[in-house]
């Protein structure tokens, strides 16, 4: 079997809740086409520039209470987005699993590591100067990402090894995160069907 015969990954989600009601597709095998809309600005910019660096085909909806604060909507975007990537995962065969980047912006230097083994853990090490950029909390940078990795199933290991400006150290983040799983969700017939001795995922 050549990789080209492959079936296309894909998965869409709905999650409605009280605070928010948030719909994604997410197409892992597209060509970095995105459409997001969560009502936070700067989220959307990075969820843009996420689906371009991972080659995925992204669309974000969410209609949130935003004259609360952004804590809801940056939260059940991320719960939804890793639930979303956990189906379109299915049963993961002939991926690479793990993935890893180093990723530059300007001064700063993002490093992400992802295992997609099932497992949940978290390890997220940046320090931020400014509490916002542009209309996102950069307090909720670390809870967005906590949230994909939880409801994706994944360890994911975040680190901006060194930088001074805020948003370069988010973006970075976003990109690494980006082309650290499109490493992991690689398909190739000459991977094992199921990267490890357990037979699962």
């Amino acid at each position: 079997m050549a990789n080209k015969e492959f079936i296309p990954r894909a998965a869409e989600v709905r999650r409605k809740t009280k605070e928010t009601d948030v719909a994604v597709h997410l197409n892992l095998d597209g060509s970095g086409h995105f459409s997001n809309q969560t009502g936070i600005g700067f989220l959307d910019h990075m969820l843009d520039l996420f689906a371009k660096h991972g080659g995925f085909d992204l669309e974000v909806t969410c209609e949130g209470d935003l004259h609360v604060d952004d804590h809801h909507t940056a939260e059940d975007v991320g719960i939804t987005l890793g639930q979303a990537l956990a189906q379109a995962l299915d049963d993961k065969a002939h991926i690479a699993r793990f993935g890893h980047a180093y990723v530059p912006m300007d001064e700063t230097l993002a490093r992400v590591v992802i295992d997609l083994s099932g497992r949940f853990s978290f390890h997220f090490d940046v320090a931020f100067t400014r509490p916002s950029v542009g209309d996102l909390s950069t307090e909720m940078v670390r809870h967005f990402w906590h949230s994909f990795a939880e409801h994706t199933g994944c360890n994911l290991h975040i680190s901006v090894l060194y930088g001074e400006n805020t948003h370069h150290k988010v973006e970075a983040v976003f990109k690494a995160v980006a082309r650290a799983l499109r490493t992991a969700v690689h398909r190739d017939i000459t991977h094992s069907r199921m990267p490890s001795t357990k037979g699962r995922l």
